[in-house]
């Protein structure tokens, strides 16, 4: 008997396998495993803090054996998020990534700034796209339509609860990933002084045309 891939609702068995895939492809669209001491920060401060603030809005692809190989998850509203993430979220992974004194000295410790700086979110020139999400599949499942039917599927639950826009924060040296954004109709928002990541908007209809 065959089995096939689907989009699916995230469960809570998904989290390891979630994490995994945050950790692999978090450097770029690459592994971070090689670059950083512990790449755990990565799905502490990008991936779980939705699946525990906002499970209804993350969804997996499924290898059809049950475990997950790509995701799509995110927050209907990022101020309220945000607010969240400081309240709730941040309590319990800060003694596991507590916030460095002064400027990152390395890798990690530039990503755990990141994640006791939840406000970074927001952003004024992003307010009309509340919602903002995170997409990420293991390279082997890339180019094959999936990353197209979680972002349907995504899209489908925000336009659902009557969400007009999403925005995501990409980094520019991810050259895939922004061609990735370009076919599913997102554009770029201008943002004063962004750094090294580009913010990328679209609303939430027109779902024929992806």
């Amino acid at each position: 008997m065959t089995t096939s891939s689907a989009i699916r609702p995230y469960r809570p068995e998904d989290r390891e396998a979630l994490d995994d895939i945050c950790i692999r492809t978090a450097h770029n669209g690459g592994d971070s495993r090689p670059v950083y001491e512990d790449p755990g920060i990565f799905p502490a401060t990008f991936a779980a803090p939705y699946v525990f603030l906002e499970p209804e809005l993350a969804f997996v692809l499924d290898d059809g054996r049950g475990t997950a190989v790509g995701y799509i998850l995110g927050t209907a509203g990022t101020p309220a998020f945000v607010e969240a993430f400081r309240t709730k979220w941040l309590p319990l992974v800060a003694d596991r990534y507590p916030r460095p004194d002064g400027e990152p000295r390395t890798p990690d410790e530039g990503i755990v700034r990141l994640l006791h700086d939840p406000e970074r979110m927001i952003v004024p020139e992003v307010a009309a796209y509340p919602a903002h999400l995170h997409i990420d599949l293991l390279p082997q499942w890339q180019g094959r339509g999936h990353g197209r039917a979680l972002m349907r599927t995504f899209l489908q639950a925000l336009g659902d609860r009557g969400v007009p826009a999403v925005h995501l924060c990409m980094s520019t040296a991810n050259t895939p990933a922004r061609a990735f954004y370009d076919r599913m109709g997102f554009h770029q928002i201008d943002v004063p002084d962004p750094g090294p990541v580009a913010y990328l908007g679209r609303t939430t209809g027109e779902l024929d045309r992806l």
